[in-house]
């Protein structure tokens, strides 16, 4: 399957990282680091256009002034620094005004910025990720109520993708937050461990659009309000199995971490597919049997001449006159179609 995202992270970005005090675990912090350089080398190697990274703002830039439910970066670089790093890092601002115009076409109307810094919310997961290249920011609000419904998250991701695929690039989209933490709160000391390892599992089989459908309520509750940004890498990333996933609780903070590098699986044939134009005869003939007694009279009393009724291919006349379901159903017909055919003349065999 073709896709303009070739890949993407989910990772943590607590500020402990940097500061490290007493009561963090540094071997905890050192399997943090460890794996997101692991998934910064797996995601280098796609060889990506464009980096993309969903991040939210830590009542700095725009809490307290104005506080858009997305905004992009457009300027040329950004800068930022926390508890002694700095960081700098050249921005596709063209590119992420040109995504502008592409969202306001699709309905979003992101605000956009030349000027925000790059806090330790994106400081941090770039630096573990031992990035260096240009990246473009957005930022998303997950803090200041009203935040954007994650539902609306993960459809703006779906347009982050679609404009990127009309643009021409191919791009890496990473999500920086989370999970489970209640900073500035009484329940710091207390992360919901049990509901991140359930939303982990359902992520790890590949199912994104699980993200989507938490209840606002829930986000608050359980401590997630940052997965407002995971949503929006998963809505570009599309349904897909990611090939890291890593938990490590702290007793703060749960930091996940997940790396897809591998592209979305052929997807499965549906059990119920549409209706082929080539299967529209033998649909009729199927949908007659199994609901008008005349037809199924016909069929019983000879299946050839009612089969002859219709514009049917050899094998499909075949199956037809023998009630072959399977090989029906192999063709591509509806299957509860036959099934439905099936079962009438069947209860007529039994008794007549």
């Amino acid at each position: 399957m073709t896709t303009p995202i070739l890949g993407g992270a989910f990772l943590p970005h607590a500020p402990q990282f940097f500061t490290m005090p007493e009561t963090e675990d540094k071997a905890t912090v050192a399997r943090v680091r460890a794996i997101a350089a692991e998934i910064g080398g797996g995601l280098k190697a796609l060889k990506p256009d464009l980096w993309i990274l969903f991040s939210n703002d830590h009542a700095e830039q725009f809490f307290h002034n104005t506080a858009p439910p997305f905004t992009i970066h457009t300027g040329a670089e950004a800068s930022g620094e926390f508890a002694g790093r700095k960081f700098h890092f050249r921005v596709p601002g063209e590119t992420g005004l040109n995504l502008v115009r592409l969202l306001y076409e699709q309905g979003f109307d992101p605000a956009f910025t030349s000027t925000a810094k790059i806090d330790y919310a994106m400081g941090i997961p770039l630096t573990h990720l031992k990035h260096s290249d240009p990246v473009l920011p957005v930022y998303v609000n997950a803090y200041l109520p009203p935040q954007p419904p994650i539902a609306r998250c993960y459809a703006f991701g779906q347009a982050i993708a679609r404009a990127v695929a009309i643009l021409g690039l191919r791009a890496v989209v990473l999500a920086s937050g989370g999970m489970s933490h209640f900073p500035g709160t009484n329940r710091y000391a207390n992360p919901e461990l049990a509901w991140d390892k359930a939303l982990l599992e359902r992520i790890a089989a590949g199912n994104l659009k699980a993200l989507a459908g938490i209840a606002e309520s829930e986000l608050d509750d359980k401590g997630n309000i940052e997965l407002r940004c995971w949503a929006c890498a998963a809505g570009a990333l599309g349904e897909r199995k990611p090939d890291i996933v890593q938990l490590d609780p702290s007793w703060h903070h749960n930091y996940a971490s997940v790396g897809f590098f591998s592209p979305p699986a052929a997807e499965t044939p549906a059990h119920y597919p549409a209706i082929a134009p080539e299967l529209v005869e033998l649909t009729s003939a199927l949908h007659a049997l199994a609901h008008q007694e005349s037809a199924r009279t016909a069929w019983m009393a000879d299946a050839g001449s009612f089969a002859a009724r219709f514009n049917l291919s050899e094998p499909q006349r075949r199956a037809l006159m023998e009630m072959d379901v399977p090989a029906m159903v192999k063709m591509g017909a509806h299957p509860l179609i036959p099934f439905l055919a099936n079962m009438q003349i069947q209860h007529l065999k039994t008794h007549k």
